[in-house]
C-alpha cells in the first residue's frame, strides 16, 4: 500500500511526539533531517511503515536514546500480563474460545502511541468491554480456523507491547486447533516506536507456544525487502501468515501470500482501503489468496 498524503502529518508529529518524551530541547536540526528525507522518497515506490522507521532511525541517532519506549512498552506488557488471567478466562468461558481469543488480540491492537490515536492506561480497559461485544467488521475466522487445523507452519507477526500477551494466548489457542502446527512468531528487529521486540516476546512468555524469531529490520510493519534472509526463508516457507496491526496491512496487502489480517481500522485511511468504518475489528483472508487455498 502506497503512501497517502494523509499520513504525513502524522509521521512528523510521531517525530515531534517521541523527541519531546525524550527531552529533546532543540529540535530544528532533527526536522531539518526529518523534511530533508522526505524530499527523496519516492512515495509511489514506498510504504509509510517503511518511512517511519527510517525517522525513527534519525531520531534515535539525533537524542543518542537507542530505545526511547523501552519503559513505555514494559509498563504496557506488566500492566497486560497482570489482567491475563482474567481475561483469558472470559475466552475459555465464551461459547467460541478460539473467536474470543481472535477478538481480544484485535482488540488488543488499540494499544498505539500514534499521536492520532493514542489511548491512555485508562482508555484500554473502557475499550476492552466495548468492544469485546461486538462483531467483526470482517469475520474470516472460520476460515482462519480451517487453515490452522491443515497447516504445517505458520508465521504470526507480531505488532504492539501489551497487545503481545493476548497474542500469546491466540497462538496457545492455535496451537491447541493445529498441534502439528509450528508456529513462528516475529517481532521488529530494533526498536521503533511501541513496536515489539525479541526482548518483549520472551518477557511475556510467547517463547512457551512459538518459535521467537526476530525480522531483522527496524520498518514499523515487515518491510520484506528490508528484512533478514532468515525472516524470509521462514517466510517463503510457511503455510499460512497472521499479521497483526495496520502497518502490517500496509505493508503486505498486495502480497501473493496466504495472510490473515488482524487489526483494529484505527485511521480513516486504512478503514477506507479495506472498505468498513473506522475502529472496526478485522479479521481479514488476504484478497490476493482468497481463491487459491
Amino acid at each position: 500500500m502506497r503512501i497517502q498524503e494523509k499520513c504525513i502529518p502524522c509521521i512528523v508529529n510521531q517525530t515531534i511526539k517521541t523527541a519531546d518524551m525524550v527531552g529533546l530541547k532543540e529540535k530544528d536540526g532533527l526536522l531539518r533531517k526529518v523534511f530533508a528525507y522526505l524530499s527523496t522518497v519516492d512515495f509511489n515506490g514506498s510504504s509509510t511503515p517503511e518511512l517511519i522507521g527510517e525517522i525513527f532511525s534519525l531520531l534515535k541517532k539525533e537524542t543518542g536514546c537507542v530505545d526511547p519506549y523501552r519503559e513505555t512498552r514494559m509498563r504496557y506488557n506488566e500492566m497486560i500480563l497482570g489482567q491475563l488471567p482474567r481475561l483469558e478466562e472470559e475466552m475459555n468461558e465464551s461459547l467460541d474460545p478460539f473467536l474470543a481469543s481472535v477478538k481480544y488480540a484485535i482488540i488488543g491492537n488499540i494499544i498505539d502511541f500514534n499521536p492520532i490515536h493514542a489511548l491512555m492506561p485508562e482508555d484500554i480497559e473502557s475499550y476492552f468491554r466495548k468492544l469485546e461485544g461486538e462483531d467483526l467488521g470482517i469475520d474470516d475466522s472460520a476460515l482462519l480456523r480451517q487453515e490452522i487445523r491443515r497447516a504445517d507452519t505458520l508465521l504470526y507477526l507480531g505488532d504492539n507491547c501489551g497487545e503481545i500477551c493476548l497474542d500469546k494466548v491466540l497462538i496457545k489457542k492455535i496451537k491447541e486447533l493445529g498441534p502439528q502446527c509450528r508456529v513462528y512468531f516475529a517481532t521488529r528487529g530494533a526498536a521503533v516506536v511501541n513496536d515489539s521486540i525479541e526482548e518483549d516476546a520472551y518477557r511475556v512468555g510467547v517463547d512457551a507456544y512459538a518459535d521467537i524469531v526476530s525480522n531483522g529490520d527496524s520498518s514499523l510493519g515487515t518491510v520484506l525487502y528490508r528484512t533478514s534472509e532468515e525472516f524470509q526463508e521462514i517466510y517463503q516457507k510457511a503455510d499460512l501468515v497472521i499479521a497483526k496491526g495496520q502497518a502490517n496491512y500496509e505493508c503486505l496487502s498486495g502480497e501473493q501470500k496466504n495472510i490473515y489480517f488482524l487489526l483494529m481500522t484505527k485511521c480513516k485511511v486504512i478503514a477506507d482501503d479495506i472498505g468498513v468504518p473506522e475502529m472496526k475489528m478485522v479479521c481479514m483472508k488476504s484478497q490476493k489468496t482468497r481463491n487459491l487455498f
